[in-house]
């Protein structure tokens, strides 16, 4: 489903007139039965006040349930790719990641050491 019809869907479940929720989030009645048919965008201000109006997430209205992926993950990429990604990263958040590589770095480099030097015992 696209946003119009989201918009006409939840308005038809609460079994609303398109005028009332026109006047509701203060656009003209002409200008939202429009919006709904998909022949005039959606602002983001008049989206929000949609979604408020219909006690639903912004995120909801233009996806409607079901319709957004639970969990987003970088499949197949490689390293020079994972290195590109990192470099876009905020600065704070390359710092953080970079920190946690040197730990793991450091732990396996102790690890090979301790085993080396406990098996020359």
């Amino acid at each position: 489903m696209n946003l119009a019809e989201n918009i006409k869907t939840f308005r038809e479940q609460k079994g609303l007139l398109q005028k009332e929720v026109a006047n509701a989030v203060g656009v003209h009645p002409s200008n939202y039965s429009k919006m709904e048919k998909g022949e005039r965008d959606v602002s983001i201000e008049v989206a929000d006040r949609l979604a408020k109006y219909f006690g639903v997430s912004l995120d909801e209205l233009v996806h409607m349930k079901g319709d957004v992926p639970e969990e987003v993950t970088v499949v197949d990429k490689t390293v020079s790719e994972r290195i590109n990604l990192i470099q876009q990263l905020e600065e704070e958040d390359k710092k953080a990641l970079f920190r946690i590589i040197d730990s793991m770095l450091t732990k396996s480099k102790f690890k090979d050491f301790f085993n080396k030097n406990v098996a020359a015992l």
